[in-house]
């Protein structure tokens, strides 16, 4: 006799569905973490890039630090040969898992893959989610079959063992975050952080003016909320069914509102694909299509009792033994943000917003075809595709996809260009015209010849009404870094003794 939802709804096992859409939402992460990789990587990490992994790979090399600490296929390929293809193809794998062809061979290629672009992206693959990406990502491979693309199998039915380790890196994501929070900023505990965090956070968007302007009262109550979601909330993940269920949906609200009100790359998304671990098929049955039910149900029929997967049982162990480290940091009053323990990012400690900035400073990149600079020099501004810039122009919605370049100019604006060697190996290519890295911008202001002269200015930005005919207002600070000319003796000898140079770009060394 078939069986039918109706039928067999008091035979659903646990987390049949949990475990496919779970898989189905870590795919769509791996989506945009590999689309903006594609699509940005040659101009970040190839030769003619920005910041060049085979360059990055040789000064390793000659500080002898040992591969094992920052493992990598790209010590093997080269960036500017693989990088692309390789992104590519996880890219059509991140679909495939999508569609719920997820196997562990599949997954594991996911995770080699971005853990090696990781440890030769340096700053621009430094953030916090990158390595929650690689603990979850490692931890999806014993999900799956191994090389049979089936979500509803018979041969393999969901353990409860699988479940719990996702509970345990929620716990250490969400509760890192709040006491980071609450040991790095005052403001976390006068309750006034939302008073600036809407405006000075990395990259806002269309809506961020909406929740800046809250009443203040609101405001307030909003860090309060924060407190009690990632102090409080995430120890009832392991009171049982029913609290850990509660805890789920609050955390999912939580990170809703956070992609609402900004663009935190994939952070929050990835957060809420963690929740879904937090609800057994009895709940989500009643969410999922029909097709996926009856697929489940077919494989519930001809279940076997699973084997002991010894695998996943040795990970839970070394789970364990490394959860050490990131623990002791977690209760230290130095608590460090976002930081691995282990080469292979396994076992991760988190945390974001320690502190929050009281206003929004900007650099403001601009070049000019003149060949003498004085007062009367016309300069025309690189736009960014995403970051303020143009005070007219609204804010993108870009989350989870992440501009890197734009997010880490960001950070710039908080220490001295001679402390960002990123910023002056990008002027130097700017200066250049390398039409690679021109790309990454919205706008190339001299489609004709590069600029002689590429300058930094700082400007403070406000959230304006939008009502009024512009998303922001700009007041002049200074200068960030002078004019800058290929001719410029520093330029070189700078980019040099940081080893920013190829032999091709500096034949003289």
């Amino acid at each position: 006799m078939e069986s039918t939802p109706d039928s067999a709804e008091a035979e659903i096992p646990p987390y049949w569905l949990t475990r496919a859409l779970f898989l189905r939402g870590l795919g769509g992460i791996y989506f945009f973490a590999y689309l903006a990789l594609f699509l940005q990587g040659k101009a970040l990490f190839s030769s003619e890039g920005i910041l060049p992994m085979q360059l990055y790979d040789e000064r390793l090399k000659l500080a002898g630090i040992p591969f094992y600490r920052t493992p990598s296929l790209f010590s093997f390929l080269p960036p500017d040969q693989f990088l692309l293809p390789l992104s590519f193809v996880a890219v059509l794998i991140s679909v495939s898992v999508i569609l719920g062809w997820a196997t562990s061979f599949s997954l594991f290629y996911l995770w080699v893959v971005y853990l090696s672009a990781m440890h030769r992206g340096q700053v621009f693959l430094g953030y916090g989610w990158e390595s929650l990406l690689m603990e979850v990502g490692f931890f999806a491979c014993f999900l799956p079959l191994l090389f049979r693309p089936r979500e509803f199998h018979h041969s393999s039915p969901p353990e409860r063992l699988q479940f719990l380790l996702p509970m345990w890196i929620l716990f250490r994501l969400m509760f890192g975050a709040g006491m980071i929070k609450l040991r790095g900023d005052d403001c976390w505990w006068d309750l006034s952080c939302l008073d600036y965090h809407f405006e000075t956070q990395p990259l806002p968007n269309p809506l961020s003016w909406l929740f800046h302007n809250l009443p203040k009262p609101l405001l307030h109550t909003g860090v309060l909320i924060n407190h009690l979601v990632e102090v409080l909330l995430p120890w009832a993940l392991f009171l049982g069914r029913r609290a850990r269920k509660l805890a789920g949906l609050g955390i999912i609200l939580f990170q809703t509102t956070l992609i609402l009100s900004g663009n935190l790359s994939w952070l929050n998304y990835l957060t809420i694909v963690l929740c879904i671990c937090c609800f057994d098929d009895h709940s989500l049955a009643l969410f999922a299509p029909r097709r996926l039910k009856l697929k489940m149900f077919e494989a519930i029929e001809r279940a076997k009792t699973p084997l002991k997967r010894m695998p996943l049982r040795v990970y839970a162990v070394l789970v364990v033994l490394l959860s050490i480290a990131p623990m002791l940091n977690l209760i230290s009053s130095r608590q460090s943000m976002n930081a691995s323990f282990d080469p292979l990012q396994l076992v991760n400690t988190y945390g974001a917003f320690g502190s929050v900035g009281r206003t929004r400073e900007e650099i403001i990149l601009q070049g000019t075809l003149a060949e003498i600079v004085d007062e009367r020099t016309e300069w025309k501004d690189y736009e960014f595709p995403c970051k303020p810039g143009d005070v007219s122009r609204r804010p993108c919605v870009v989350a989870p996809y992440q501009p890197r370049l734009d997010w880490q100019i960001w950070f710039a604006s908080f220490s001295s260009f001679e402390s960002e060697p990123w910023l002056v190996r990008l002027v130097y290519l700017l200066l250049q015209g390398n039409p690679v890295v021109v790309q990454l911008f919205a706008n190339n202001p001299f489609p004709q010849s590069p600029p002689i002269y590429i300058r930094a200015q700082l400007y403070r930005y406000e959230l304006l009404d939008p009502r009024t005919g512009a998303w922001w207002k700009r007041e002049y600070l200074g200068p960030y870094f002078p004019p800058i000319s290929l001719k410029t003796p520093a330029l070189k000898r700078y980019l040099e003794k940081l080893g920013l140079l190829s032999e091709k770009e500096n034949p003289d060394s």
